[in-house]
């Protein structure tokens, strides 16, 4: 949850934007953020520092009231660009963490100008030609160059969620699935932690506090709300549609039964879910638990101790799945329970785009660039 380090000076836009060489290649792409300075565009920036992430260019774009900022990249400075002063000419791949309207605005923007977007909002994840992708499930979506130039990244929610099931499905099948999910301030980046902070000072300072809620109506301090994004006519969440329509589409499986409850809770960072699978044969839990362990980047706490579950504070900043409290139902062999945990800021958004672009090198898809 930490930005990256503001520094006093820099060189100019120009000079700033632009990291090692002026020469893009399939191995090292030109790269582009839009939502940079946003905690999802902090925690992408961090990450291609950590996993070694090549790139001739680096160009770091945001909104007008962002713009001249300076970050601190590595031991590069660059220089926050607004985006409607960006020529997505210069980029060979453009993430977007900067919202739905911002997207809706300026990706076709960008694929106009020749860029692959990896669009972390919920602008075009059921456009048919734009694959919905996480890695670990459905990586050969990335074949090809997408017909729309841009992939999308899922929910944070439904990512952890289909990371698990794709590989239960492989092994018993799936008759249905009930989810119920337990989801931190951070969803709303740096503002929504901000404002739990500020609720819970003022819920402890007494009635006569004073404290405007602005993202989370009944206040999240101390409090739970059983709803994330808007209702619709169906009683359910768009939160709620989102993860089964998402769902289904990652998995290749259109007629898949995922009932979810969506419910924000006062925790600064990292996503929980309690999640009830019937498949359609029955399951032994030390196979189940095998078969959990085995998956890529999933990490089961399945012992007697303090930490024989996962939680949030335990969690956070982990690029793994965290499994735990893994149970056969007493009255239907054929169905279990587990609790996950998982960074939304990172495996929920950041890290699973970074995967995709890394993918995206690695598969020559850039190289189809119109």
């Amino acid at each position: 949850m930490t930005p990256a380090t503001t520094a006093p000076e820099a060189t100019t836009a120009t000079e700033a934007t632009t990291a090692t060489t002026a020469t893009s290649t399939a191995s090292a792409p030109r790269v582009a953020i839009v939502g940079a300075t946003g905690a999802v565009g902090s925690t992408l920036l961090e990450l291609m520092e950590s996993r070694g992430f090549r790139y001739s260019e680096l160009h770091l774009v945001a909104s007008a009231r962002s713009a001249g900022r300076v970050l601190t990249v590595g031991e590069r400075e660059y220089t926050v660009v607004a985006v409607e002063d960006f020529d997505f000419g210069r980029a060979d791949v453009a993430f977007f963490s900067a919202g739905t309207a911002v997207s809706e605005k300026w990706v076709p923007v960008a694929t106009e100008a020749g860029a692959l977007v990896i669009d972390n909002t919920i602008a075009f994840r059921m456009d048919p030609d734009t694959p919905l992708v996480v890695p670990q499930v459905n990586a050969h979506e990335l074949d090809r160059r997408p017909a729309s130039g841009v992939v999308a990244n899922p929910n944070c929610s439904t990512i952890p969620l289909v990371r698990l099931l794709r590989g239960i499905e492989d092994r018993w099948g799936i008759r249905n699935a009930v989810v119920s999910t337990y989801q931190a301030a951070s969803g709303l980046g740096y503002s929504g932690v901000e404002e739990l902070q500020e609720s819970s000072r003022a819920a402890l300072q007494g009635p006569d506090a004073d404290f405007e809620a602005n993202h989370f109506r009944p206040t999240l301090a101390f409090n739970v709300i059983p709803k994330i994004d808007r209702f619709l006519d169906s009683g359910f969440t768009l939160e709620e549609e989102k993860m089964l329509r998402e769902s289904r589409k990652i998995l290749g499986m259109p007629h898949l039964d995922v009932t979810t409850t969506c419910v924000r809770v006062p925790v600064a960072n990292c996503h929980s879910e309690a999640v009830y699978v019937e498949c359609q044969e029955p399951v032994d839990r030390a196979e189940l638990v095998e078969v959990l362990a085995g998956l890529p980047e999933v990490r089961v706490h399945d012992r007697e101790s303090a930490t024989a579950f996962p939680t949030p504070a335990v969690v956070d900043s982990s690029d793994v799945v965290h499994v735990g409290r893994v149970r056969v139902t007493q009255n239907n062999p054929r169905a279990f329970w587990l609790w996950l945990v998982a960074d939304n800021l990172r495996i929920g958004a950041a890290l699973n785009a970074l995967q995709i672009g890394e993918e995206i090198v690695a598969r020559g898809t850039l190289e189809a660039r119109p």
